[in-house]
């Protein structure tokens, strides 16, 4: 049994979350077991900073060296915080924070090669020094080496630790961007049957919106309970979900590049000829996360799944949730939680077990679902 430490900030930049976990068992076959939890925010200044790199805002070289550094020592404090009540992790897994997020090129596009590129800031090496504990980073390397999308990293955690010998399963995540994993029962051929992919918009809109319209007194709309009270309008629903990134077919990933500051520009003046409220343009916006993971699901899984598992923050948010509800009519929608795998700290979770699948010499990606042309052992090793 291995004890490891899992930590991981999304595209909402709203900390760093820790999970403490044991870790048993070889390659798909593993069991895990969180032993203790916890989120650590960001300090408001380096959350604006990140906040605004991403946005696209120029930076020095010397000053992207040093956020990158701020970045790994709040990620090794997250590590040792959580070390004050266990003492004994001989691993970490850090994602690391994403700054910029490049799918692969499209042939004929002007560049020097068709790769995609995904940069994480909270370099591993320094990670290492300042908690004296192993550490496994920079994960979507060797998968972009490969020639696959980087994203998403998780269907491999989620066939091990969610799939079912009966039963056909989605696990969406909803942080600041969505993802899904769709999981056959699990039986015969069922690893390479396995499909993944980024649905979308999460939170990332939301949580901007909601920031803009409370003239940033509110970072995110708690529990939907503002959307809520608002009506959706449909005829702007539909018009957003014509863009190209949902109707372009897996193996596909996406970030606040394409769904962030520029797009939610766009969104609030498309939506001045309707003159909706302010609940009213959260409820629609709502509604495009719910409507694009729907609309996912019935353009390109194999099947419809027979129950979906929700995790990440999005998971928390009660109106999203109703609203994918309705959309998937009679398909069940729970959380992780229900199924012995805490939806919030799923992620971090993930980090943990893809950094014990990389000193065990087991593959992390799945090729069906990053369109990597093989499988590869994911994470640059540390050693302390």
């Amino acid at each position: 049994m291995t004890r490891v430490i899992g930590l991981m900030s999304g595209t909402s930049v709203d900390g760093i979350d820790v999970a403490l976990v044991d870790i048993s068992g070889e390659d798909l076959d593993i069991k895990v077991e969180l032993i203790e939890k916890a989120t650590y925010p960001y300090q408001p200044a380096l959350r604006e900073r990140i906040l605004s790199v991403c946005a696209g805002e120029a930076i020095s070289m010397p000053e992207l060296a040093q956020l990158d550094d701020a970045i790994a020592i709040a990620f090794a404090q997250a590590a040792v915080n959580i070390q004050t009540i266990h003492e004994d992790a001989t691993l970490i897994g850090s994602h690391g924070q994403t700054v910029y997020h490049r799918p692969p090129i499209e042939a004929g596009e002007v560049c020097e090669t068709n790769l995609g590129y995904s940069l994480q800031l909270g370099r591993g090496a320094l990670i290492a020094d300042l908690t004296g504990i192993t550490t496994v980073s920079n994960f979507r390397a060797a998968d972009i080496a490969a020639g696959g999308q980087g994203a998403p990293l998780v269907p491999r955690v989620d066939a091990a630790l969610l799939a079912h010998p009966n039963e056909a399963r989605c696990i969406q995540n909803i942080g600041g961007i969505g993802n899904v994993t769709y999981i056959p029962a699990r039986s015969g051929d069922w690893l390479s049957q396995i499909r993944g992919w980024d649905t979308g918009p999460g939170n990332s809109l939301l949580d901007l919106a909601v920031n803009q319209l409370s003239d940033g007194t509110k970072n995110y709309d708690e529990n939907g309970d503002w959307a809520a009270s608002g009506t959706i309008c449909q005829p702007l629903v539909d018009k957003w979900l014509k863009h190209e990134y949902f109707q372009a077919p897996p193996p596909k990933s996406t970030g606040r590049e394409l769904f962030g500051f520029d797009y939610i520009k766009q969104c609030f003046h498309e939506a001045e000829q309707y003159k909706l409220n302010h609940a009213d343009f959260l409820a629609t916006l709502t509604e495009l996360t719910a409507a694009s993971i729907v609309y996912n699901y019935r353009h390109f899984l194999p099947e419809m799944p027979k129950r979906v598992l929700l995790c990440g923050g999005g998971s928390r948010n009660l109106y999203l949730k109703h609203r994918l509800q309705a959309l998937l009519e009679s398909i069940p929608v729970t959380t992780t939680d229900e199924f012995g795998l805490n939806a919030d700290f799923k992620e971090a979770i993930a980090f943990a077990v893809l950094a014990y699948w990389r000193l065990h010499g087991s593959s992390g990606n799945l090729p069906c679902a990053t369109g990597a042309k093989q499988e590869v052992l994911l994470g640059e090793v540390i050693e302390c």
